[in-house]
C-alpha cells in the first residue's frame, strides 16, 4: 500500500481507559461526550479535553480522534497551530478489522507505567479537541489493525 493511501485510513483506538482518584473510565470514540484526560506540554496543565471531532458535530477541526504520525511530520496538521500533548490513560482499545463490519473482536492494551498517548490538542476554550497521533502497528500486532497509538515516555522532574 502506498504511503498516501495509508494515510488516508480513519478508524482506530476506538477506547480508552482512564482512572481519576478511585474512579476508573471507560471512554469510547463513538460517545459525542467522549473526552480524554490530557496533560499539556506547554503549561503542564491537566484538563479533560473532548477526543476529537465526529461527523455530525459542528465545528472546525479534522473529522475523526486520530491524527496520522506521517501527516503531522509532512505537515498536514500546522493549519491547526496543534499544541503537543499526553493523554494519560492506562489502557487503550483496538478492534479488528475495518470500520463497518460485523462481529469486530476487541482487544485491550496496558499503556506501560510512565507512558502516554502522545496526541495533538486544536483549538481553544471549550471548542479545544484532542487527537491521538498515530503510527504503525507493533509487528505481532498487525493482524488486528494497520494503525497503533504512539505511545511516548513521560519525564520525571
Amino acid at each position: 500500500m502506498n504511503q498516501r493511501l495509508q494515510c488516508e485510513v480513519k478508524s482506530m483506538c476506538g477506547g480508552v481507559e482512564a482512572r481519576e482518584a478511585d474512579k476508573v473510565w471507560k471512554i469510547y470514540f463513538p460517545n459525542p461526550k467522549a473526552a480524554l484526560p490530557v496533560l499539556l506540554e506547554d503549561s503542564g496543565q491537566l484538563d479533560w479535553i473532548r477526543w476529537g471531532r465526529r461527523r455530525e458535530q459542528p465545528g472546525s477541526g479534522p473529522e475523526g480522534g486520530w491524527a496520522r504520525l506521517c501527516t503531522v511530520q509532512a505537515g498536514g496538521w500546522t493549519k491547526y497551530r496543534p499544541h503537543r500533548a499526553f493523554g494519560l490513560v492506562q489502557r487503550f482499545m483496538e478492534k479488528e478489522g475495518r470500520a463497518g463490519e460485523k462481529n469486530r473482536i476487541s482487544h485491550w492494551f496496558d499503556v506501560p507505567e510512565g507512558y502516554a498517548l502522545e496526541c495533538l490538542v486544536i483549538g481553544e476554550g471549550e471548542q479545544r479537541k484532542v487527537y491521538v497521533i498515530t503510527t504503525e502497528p507493533p509487528a505481532e500486532y498487525a493482524w488486528i489493525h494497520d494503525r497503533w497509538p504512539l505511545l511516548t515516555a513521560l519525564k520525571v522532574e
